[in-house]
């Protein structure tokens, strides 16, 4: 292990942050991290900004209890990294306005769908400039008094270095990014303003937004305050360089090497999505299609679903507490690889037994909220193997609706790589997850570390072209980062292909049940 040139990652996720800390081979030195909740309030789903700081301070001095304190005054660069899109909005003074809007709230459709006609290309409910119009259009008194708005992860970074910039995959689920000039559209900043104004909101767009940075520039240094809000022991020093922030997708892409053409990865955590890297843009626009970009600025088809692994989750627990109740004492992952080895033994179609994950709404399959739920017909065959097969289905399900789309536009994949902490046990998730999307799955060893090792790998790439490296993203992932990494890769099985086609059937028939139950539980 080399201790100079250390870099530093830190990823706020939605139910996790996580920090990793690089050595100069990029290899994992230490790891510290912190669990939150977001929370419901008025309606709305949220984190307040002291979560946020204590949240980051938490991992980071995790992490700093596993390294020699001199190695944290000798970091080279820092990366932050949040779940995407949202809204943050400031006054003049940096005082937040109203409560931090995740991307999991769906109460934007009337903004996401003007704004969608207007830009004629698809605004999802959870991008930053859907919930801004939501709230001009809800004539929601803070609009008047917006000075600054950014992401979570460009706030954070805000926070330590003081400049309102963001990495370009994060501002692209802000507005609309013109991939020619690698900023925000400014054919569609002018129609969002004209938009605007008729309802009284009359800031031009773009002097509230974040600069927009590529990877590979500086998007800072770690100020005095910055290294004060993050480590109040005193240890971390000032200085270090700090790369654009990036939103998760983004970082996903980077801890998976796929920022090239014709490269895909997809990301499994609270929600589930995967990102394509285009070789052209799309024939048309799709509701179930996102047009964003990686952090290096080039066009990416994205396939967001809001729901992914959490309602699993929940089950797991619920098998961790039974053991306990038993007086048996076992790991959370070894109720996973319990359960999951006994889900490759399930029928091909689950055994009649439906599963939906919908702990919030699902707009790709058109649900405001969400009612997770388990459903069988009375013949069917309830047992531990077809119950963890439908639960892990119920993961992958919805994201399968937007790779039908993506086929239809004859988007072309050469390599799909898989990461995220359910594939700490790889063989069933990658095998069911293959089926799905109708294409093999690479899962490689780091694929557990997700988007924290990401933005840390990001912010050792900003400190490299710093030092004169030239190389494009790509080519220094390729001959740098996974020159020597080996893939353990899941091809789809052709009985479950056509259980999966039936399971589908039955699941896109049951979404009434969702509906009826949205409606008869409050």
């Amino acid at each position: 292990m080399k201790t100079d040139h250390l870099t530093l990652g830190i990823e706020l996720g939605s139910t996790n942050i996580k920090a990793v800390l690089l050595d100069a081979n990029l290899e994992t030195v230490a790891t510290g991290t912190h669990t939150w909740e977001n929370e419901l309030q008025n309606g709305l789903w949220t984190y307040s900004l002291p979560a946020v700081q204590n949240g980051v301070r938490q991992a980071f001095a995790a992490l700093a209890k596993k390294v020699p304190s001199h190695q944290l005054t000798n970091i080279t660069a820092i990366g932050i990294s949040a779940m995407m899109h949202g809204y943050l909005a400031f006054d003049k003074s940096g005082h937040l306005l109203t409560p931090f809007r995740t991307w999991r709230n769906t109460n934007t459709a009337a903004a996401a769908a003007a704004l969608s006609k207007t830009f004629d290309t698809n605004i999802p409910l959870r991008w930053s400039v859907a919930h801004l119009y939501q709230a001009i259009l809800d004539k929601e008194p803070h609009t008047n008094e917006i000075a600054h708005l950014t992401t979570l992860a460009g706030y954070v970074h805000w926070c330590l270095t003081g400049n309102s910039v963001l990495g370009v995959g994060d501002a692209s689920g802000v507005f609309p990014i013109n991939v020619a000039t690698g900023s925000y559209d400014k054919n569609l900043l002018a129609k969002f303003d004209a938009l605007a104004h008729q309802h009284g909101f009359s800031q031009p767009l773009h002097t509230l937004l974040p600069q927009v940075l590529p990877a590979g520039a500086r998007g800072g240094r770690l100020a005095e305050a910055g290294a004060q809000w993050l480590d109040p022991t005193g240890t971390l020093q000032p200085g270090a360089l700090v790369c654009p922030p990036e939103g998760d997708a983004g970082t996903g892409m980077v801890a998976t090497n796929s920022v090239s053409p014709r490269t895909g990865n997809i990301s499994v955590g609270t929600s589930i999505f995967a990102m394509i890297v285009l070789e052209h843009a799309l024939q048309s626009s799709h509701p179930e299609l996102d047009i964003v970009t990686t952090p290096a600025g080039d066009l990416v088809a994205m396939v967001h679903c809001n729901n992914g692994s959490s309602e699993l989750a929940a089950w797991m627990e619920v098998f961790r507490q039974f053991t306990a109740a038993l007086g048996i004492s076992v790991t959370t992952d070894e109720i996973y690889a319990a359960v999951f080895g006994a889900a490759l033994d399930g029928a091909a179609d689950g055994g009649g037994l439906l599963a939906y994950n919908f702990l919030a709404g699902e707009p790709i399959v058109g649900l405001e909220a969400g009612r997770p739920a388990v459903v069988r017909s009375p013949d069917s065959t309830l047992s531990l193997p077809n119950f963890g097969r439908a639960l892990l289905y119920s993961v992958f399900a919805t994201l399968a609706l937007g790779f039908r789309t993506l086929r239809a536009e004859e988007v072309s994949i050469d390599t799909l790589f898989a990461h995220g902490g359910l594939f700490r046990t790889p063989e069933a998730a990658g095998h069911f997850l293959a089926g799905f999307v109708e294409s093999p799955i690479a899962v490689a060893q780091s694929a557990v570390e997700g988007g924290a090792w990401g933005i840390a790998v990001l912010a050792a790439y900003a400190a490299a072209v710093a030092s004169g490296d030239g190389r494009t993203l790509a080519a220094w992932l390729d001959e740098v980062v996974f020159a020597n990494t080996t893939f353990d890769v899941y091809d789809p099985n052709p009985a479950d292909l056509r259980g999966i086609e039936a399971y589908l059937g039955k699941y896109l028939a049951g979404l009434d049940i969702e509906r009826a139950a949205i409606l008869a539980l409050e």
